[in-house]
């Protein structure tokens, strides 16, 4: 699951117009800082969500919301989101964190807080207590999966395929976990793959990328900004401040409108085609994560919303999507492929969709 088959990578052709997808990690609020607790599940904030959500009705965009235990044991959790979805204007998906979520039969540190380093029974018996219970609260069971802190595991894909799931969006690529005890992503790209065989799982991964004058090397540059000698010359910065150098992430979470623009002309300019925004929704409610401290925060973290989505939707000339109708996308992408070689994504893109 942390290699995408070279054959199973799918590339969309350059004449699809760019579709943004939207995931939530909706979650319990709890201290970032702290050591992980079973007894921090609070849910206020999900009340606040309806800014953000406001803001994607307006722009046609059907975010997906990818719950945890906390907020669909709560009612205060589960009945805003079951609202919206039964409006049409949203979707639910799953989001593990294993140390708030039964059974609780490990104990709470933070490489158990990856569920994918959990025994395989326990991971699948967590999901599965999880999936009943969103099945149970929203009417329809999810087939969407982002698992916490991006917490893949060598038994997870079987497990998500065996309880039905479609979909994966787990995958942060180019980026290292391992030294907290997380999962290596250093060798996933940016693009669609499927994890077993084309038409199974399909991984919808995370959108980050660099842009820049060294964009094209960032891969090879990054473990030497993260390096003891790199830290201490603040490299990463130094490139940043020139603009050589800028590693971005999809999300309003520490990052600005503008920078948000800049990756997605640069990414466009490669060839990129989907494009996955996403935050943590505690994020809404200032004083829950590093993001958002206050109100001041808050206003500028919902103006970068408003300002990117005007942006995709408006100079870019993308169009909202669903990860369900991306899947449908990748699948149309496989039968072409099959009916006629030279169609659609050719073995010759391979190489270059694992690029960010």
């Amino acid at each position: 699951m942390l290699a995408p088959p070279p054959d199973n990578l799918v590339r969309l052709p350059a004449a699809q117009q760019p579709l943004l997808v939207a995931v939530i990690d909706t979650e319990e609020e709890f201290d970032w800082e702290k050591p992980f607790s079973r007894t921090s599940v609070g849910v206020r904030h999900v009340r606040y969500q309806n800014r953000a959500q406001a803001l994607f009705a307006r722009f046609g965009l059907k975010p997906l919301y990818a719950v945890d235990y906390p907020i669909v044991e709560n009612e205060r959790g589960y009945k805003p989101l079951r609202e919206w979805m039964l409006a049409g204007t949203c979707e639910v998906g799953t989001h593990l964190h294993p140390w708030v979520n039964p059974p609780f039969e490990e104990p709470v540190n933070n490489r158990n807080s990856y569920p994918g380093n959990l025994p395989a029974s326990l991971e699948r018996a967590k999901l599965l207590r999880l999936t009943e219970l969103i099945e149970q609260r929203f009417g329809t069971r999810p087939v969407v999966y982002r698992a916490g802190r991006y917490g893949v595991g060598p038994n997870t894909a079987a497990t998500l395929a065996d309880l039905g799931y479609q979909i994966d969006t787990s995958v942060v690529p180019r980026t290292d976990f391992g030294g907290e005890g997380g999962p290596d992503f250093r060798r996933c790209g940016l693009d669609p793959y499927w994890i077993d065989a084309p038409g199974g799982l399909l991984e919808v991964p995370l959108t980050v990328g660099w842009t820049g004058a060294f964009a094209a090397v960032g891969a090879s540059l990054q473990p030497l900004c993260r390096s003891d000698w790199g830290q201490r010359l603040r490299l990463q910065g130094l490139l940043s401040r020139a603009r050589l150098l800028d590693r971005i992430r999809l999300t309003p979470e520490g990052m600005s409108a503008e920078e948000l623009r800049r990756l997605t002309r640069a990414l466009c300019a490669r060839g990129q085609r989907i494009f996955n925004f996403t935050y943590h929704s505690p994020s809404l409610m200032p004083g829950n994560t590093p993001y958002v401290r206050s109100q001041a925060e808050l206003e500028k973290f919902i103006g970068t919303i408003e300002s990117y989505l005007d942006f995709f939707f408006g100079e870019i000339g993308g169009r909202a999507a669903t990860l369900q109708e991306v899947r449908a996308l990748c699948l149309s992408v496989v039968r072409q492929t099959d009916q006629a070689p030279t169609a659609g994504v050719r073995q010759a893109d391979a190489p270059r969709a694992g690029t960010a």
